[in-house]
């Protein structure tokens, strides 16, 4: 294939203006029903439904369209096991005092402590890891650019499916997550960058009064 290739735009889909509004409303009303959650039920959820959703997230776009990603679906409980351990060590020395007092008060409102059982307990983990080599072949090992927003950009995009086909999720970032690399089997070419636990909420599922505060349009929007 020649480097500068194309092929016509053959799967756009234009909308009349009412139409795109009612969406783009109809949109904001089923996103605005995502929640992070600390409470989830052991329901078994499907590996094709989680197969469905990565996928998703690889269409993101990123840097010389490298995909400086890897995404490791964890059902195994031995392994989900490993990483509550690890994780809570690593908590522990977070809310003993690391993280500092002003940090610590931030997280108040929301009530969350080193303990996550649901690590064990969601049927599904996600670790997400970037890539500081790569390309657009698994086997090319070019420099990837913006591989943070990247990388980003494609978590943004797995929660965004994972809520769309009826599940609930939590993002955590223990401090240091370098254990995941051992965990999962990775080389010091990637970087853990965040974990996604995924599954049903459980029955008694709660959310903070503080995290439904959400910033109204005008203190997160300007218009030109």
């Amino acid at each position: 294939m020649n480097e500068h290739d194309c092929k016509p735009l053959d799967d756009f889909i234009e909308y009349p203006p009412s139409e795109m509004l009612a969406r783009s409303e109809s949109f904001y009303q089923d996103i605005k029903r995502r929640h992070s959650i600390r409470k989830f039920s052991d329901r078994p959820v499907d590996k094709s439904i989680i197969e469905n959703c990565i996928k998703a997230a690889g269409t993101a776009p990123s840097g010389a369209n490298h995909q400086p990603w890897q995404f490791v679906a964890i059902q195994s409980p031995d392994i989900k096991q490993r990483v509550r351990e690890q994780a809570e060590n690593h908590e522990r020395g977070f809310y003993s005092g690391r993280a500092g007092q002003e940090w610590l008060d931030a997280l108040k409102p929301l009530g969350t402590d080193a303990e996550k059982p649901y690590l064990e307990i969601a049927p599904w983990l996600i670790a997400i890891f970037s890539e500081k080599k790569g390309g657009i072949t698994a086997e090319e090992k070019n420099t990837n650019y913006y591989v943070h927003e990247s990388v980003g950009i494609a978590t943004g995009i797995l929660i965004t499916a994972l809520h769309n086909a009826g599940l609930a999720t939590l993002t955590h970032t223990p401090k240091p997550m370098s254990f995941l690399n051992k965990i999962c089997g990775k080389t010091d070419n990637e970087r853990a960058y965040m974990l996604l636990i995924t599954g049903y909420p459980a029955k008694d599922a709660t959310i903070p009064a503080h995290a439904q505060v959400k910033k109204s349009i005008d203190d997160i929007a300007s218009f030109l």
